[in-house]
């Protein structure tokens, strides 16, 4: 972890979009913490377009909305839940999750989702039961590249897709395979699958960062979804590359 054994500040995320050539970006939690959530939107920058932090789902959703100052509740475009590394196995079908999640969707926020793989159906189930909530599936829920599991992944994510309240991000696919010397054709089926199931204009392009620097660094991630996306037409990699986020996000302003 010494690559990222350190604090990250906003200026240094405007130096990596900076050398990704990103002009803004969504900067989201990384910790089920409201304090990061708090930190996050306090120090978010112009370039920052918004933020997708924490609350808790099992409580008052309106009432810790509330307790917002006005510029951090209009900074605040999603919330996220660590669900892959939540002590509860079976947090995704608590009944006092899902009015947490009707209520995102009252507010107009997404709810992002961290799932490992096998924990797809259960995405879908509830995406299924909520369909007035939009859902980000963050990394692609972590295909098992390389694995005899990537046909069972992709089945699931195939499933998923069919629901129409759901987007997914193309990010975390090189961490998947664990080494900095990946290659794009390491990381090629899982990119397939994803464009397979929910096409470009339900996708979008996710930095990753800093995890991203475990495995190569941003460059080299950013380029890889720029080549992977080269032979759409401009309206679909123009999607993946920005407009799915900013449709997602920012709805106030595509509107």
């Amino acid at each position: 972890m010494a690559p990222i054994d350190r604090d990250f500040s906003m200026a240094d995320a405007e130096a990596m979009l900076d050398t990704v050539g990103v002009d803004r970006a969504i900067v989201v939690q990384s910790s089920n913490s409201a304090s990061e959530t708090r930190r996050l939107l306090d120090g978010a920058t112009t370039r920052i377009a918004g933020i997708v932090g924490w609350l808790d789902l099992t409580e008052d959703v309106p009432r810790q909305l509330a307790a917002l100052a006005p510029d951090a509740r209009r900074r605040l475009v999603g919330v996220r839940h660590l669900v892959h590394i939540d002590p509860d196995p079976e947090w995704l079908a608590r009944p006092d999750v899902a009015l947490g999640l009707a209520a995102l969707g009252g507010e107009a926020l997404t709810f992002d989702v961290v799932a490992r793989w096998w924990q797809l159906p259960r995405v879908t189930t509830v995406a299924t039961a909520l369909p007035g909530v939009t859902f980000v599936l963050d990394h692609l829920g972590g295909p098992p590249v390389g694995t005899a599991d990537m046909d069972a992944w992709a089945a699931a994510l195939g499933a998923l897709a069919r629901r129409d309240n759901v987007v997914a991000k193309l990010s975390g696919v090189a961490g998947e395979v664990g080494s900095p010397d990946w290659s794009p054709a390491d990381c090629l089926p899982a990119i397939e699958a994803a464009f397979e199931a929910f096409g470009p204009g339900r996708l979008m392009y996710g930095s990753d960062w800093p995890m991203v620097e475990l495995v190569g660094g941003a460059p080299k991630w950013h380029a890889a979804t720029r080549a992977w996306v080269t032979s759409l037409a401009p309206s679909e990699s123009g999607a993946v590359l920005g407009e799915t986020a900013a449709a997602t996000y920012l709805r106030d302003e595509t509107r």
